[in-house]
């Protein structure tokens, strides 16, 4: 379903990586921001997110989600590669967490425009980085 495409022009939308190539590419040009982070700190994220959920989170060992996960990721960066209607931006979580004002000054920059940089960087809350790689190999 994007019907809802047209009242998002000009917007920004949340979407996750899976759906990308699901986006109409006769219409529209897309400037995606790609979110890149640690692969131990997406797992224990999926995990949590699992049980959040009343799912099964052992259903499937960590070793082989990453994988999949990892063959996943390649596949949609070489999609975007190779999309003509698609500029991307990649970010990654720690940096934009570790440095936001370099973080807000690219997606400005790449965005093309007039942005609140300061403000941008005012609402990063470095607390919210749960799942650090650091601590997952603790």
């Amino acid at each position: 379903d994007t019907e809802w495409l047209p009242q998002a022009e000009g917007k920004v939308v949340k979407v996750i990586s899976a759906l990308l190539r699901h986006l109409p590419g006769d219409k529209y040009r897309y400037k995606v921001i790609f979110m890149r982070r640690h692969m131990p700190e997406i797992l224990a994220s999926q995990r949590k997110m699992l049980v959040h959920r009343g799912e099964d989170a052992d259903k499937m060992d960590d070793e082989r989600m990453g994988e999949l996960f990892g063959k996943h990721l390649r596949d949609v960066e070489q999609w975007l590669e190779h999309t003509d209607n698609v500029d991307v931006l990649y970010v990654h979580y720690s940096d934009a967490l570790q440095d936001p004002q370099t973080t807000a000054e690219r997606v400005a920059q790449f965005l093309g425009k007039d942005l609140d940089v300061e403000r941008m960087v005012g609402v990063v809350d470095p607390k919210l980085y749960r799942n650090r790689r650091e601590e997952l190999n603790r």
